[in-house]
């Protein structure tokens, strides 16, 4: 039996299928590579290493799509039948959370795995993302916290828990405190996209879209490689700096280059994309060819039950496309899950919902509806997972429907709201000084 680059033992394992598991998770953690194919080899090598079976299911889990979903069961159920030590069963029972839609429970099975086994950075990393999905800003901080003292820069992986670590703290408005963690993560490991990603978030909620373009450009090279699983994401962040200063020729240059030039079909990159073009087309320009494209690829992922993340933007994409009969598909299928006794559907109730019928309605020009049903859903959105950055559509489209709509009131408060966060953003500026001229 071999072990880890952390020490953990590999249960069924030999020399050559550490090696590969440990490209794989060094891999994971910088979202470069394939760690799907060196799992792959490591399973070739030793089958019975079960740690390459779940964290393949891991990654397979992570995708928040239905089909990779049913893969990652497949080989849930695989790893099960071998032999396991505590740490791998901690690991196994975790994911078959997961995979159940029982989120809370997952992250709370891995909270527990962490504190045992501090240094397994796999399960930091699972976890994380678990609280990123589920929108639970503390955690994405504390978890991290709480293994963080057990770490060394002597470990292996160390940079990459410090880039996890300033996302956490950025998401929880402790900035300063972010960018100096995102940033010597970055001087310990120039690879690392989340690090990049979490300095990438402390300038767009603080305002600072100039200071945005320069980080993201100069260190370009780092993370926009062929092979990095991050890049589109990235570059989505650079794209809402562009816009803030309504630059936008290279908000849509962006969109048609790195963001949709390849036609991902990962969903994580198709949300991004009908994220921007629904920002995009707030500001007036017609993407509508661009819709098509976008609903087309990820109208599949949606089906009212995974990840309402998904299906809210699935939503975006297919109103821009005027493809109404699968608004009608997902919103329903939406229903239906919100009507099961699953955890997941309070979820689905509480926030997917109100959010998709607030959306639609403003897309169909019933502004006030639309305010109706997004103002109290922007209090509880952090629930329904993502960042402040990406959850920040919710509260432009409002004060879009607001001024839209003639709710003066509303238009007035929400834009001094937005210029109190963003004093010298010329989009904050722009829709004051609608809401004054109304």
């Amino acid at each position: 039996m071999r072990s880890d680059r952390q020490g953990h033992a590999l249960s069924g394992s030999n020399s050559q299928a550490a090696r590969h598991y440990d490209a794989a998770i060094a891999q994971f953690g910088i979202y470069r590579g394939d760690p799907l194919a060196e799992l792959d080899e490591a399973l070739s090598v030793a089958p019975a290493c079960v740690m390459a079976l779940l964290a393949k299911a891991w990654l397979m889990g992570m995708a928040t799509e239905p089909a990779a979903a049913a893969e990652a069961r497949k080989l849930l159920e695989a790893a099960r039948h071998l032999p396991m030590d505590e740490r791998e069963t901690a690991h196994a029972d975790a994911l078959g959370l997961l995979l159940d839609g029982r989120w809370d429970d997952a992250a709370l099975a891995l909270d527990h795995l962490d504190m045992r086994w501090p240094l397994d950075i796999l399960a930091l990393q699972v976890g994380h993302l678990i609280d990123f999905y589920r929108g639970n800003a503390r955690n994405l901080r504390d978890r991290i916290a709480r293994a963080l003292p057990r770490w060394s820069p002597e470990v292996p992986g160390y940079a990459l828990v410090l880039g996890m670590h300033a996302f956490g703290l950025e998401e929880m408005g402790d900035y300063a405190r972010a960018e100096a963690c995102g940033r010597e993560a970055i001087d310990r490991e120039p690879l690392d996209c989340w690090a990049q990603h979490a300095v990438a978030h402390v300038m767009e909620m603080q305002g600072r879209p100039e200071d945005g373009i320069g980080w993201m450009t100069a260190r370009e090279p780092y993370w926009s490689g062929d092979d990095n699983f991050f890049k589109v994401h990235n570059h989505w962040h650079r794209a809402l700096y562009h816009l803030e200063l309504e630059q936008h020729e290279q908000v849509l240059a962006l969109y048609d280059g790195a963001v949709r030039k390849s036609a991902s079909a990962v969903a994580l990159d198709l949300v991004d994309a009908a994220a921007l073009l629904w920002r995009v087309q707030l500001v007036g320009i017609d993407v509508s060819q661009r819709w098509l494209e976008v609903a087309q690829a990820l109208a599949p992922h949606a089906d009212g039950r995974s990840y309402p993340f998904n299906d809210w933007h699935a939503i975006m994409a297919c109103l821009g496309a005027g493809r109404d009969a699968e608004v009608q598909r997902i919103e329903q299928a939406m229903v239906q899950g919100a009507s099961e006794a699953t955890p997941l559907a309070g979820w689905i109730r509480g926030t997917g919902l109100p959010l998709v019928r607030g959306f639609v309605a403003f897309w169909r020009g019933d502004y006030r509806s639309a305010a109706e049903h997004l103002y109290p859903s922007r209090f509880i959105a952090n629930r329904f997972g993502g960042s402040h950055a990406q959850r920040d559509v919710i509260d432009w489209t409002l004060t879009e429907a607001a001024l839209r709509g003639g709710l003066k009131d509303l238009a007035s408060a929400l834009s001094h709201e937005r210029m109190a966060l963003k004093p010298h953003s010329p989009l904050s500026r722009r829709l004051l000084e609608r809401a004054q001229q109304a």
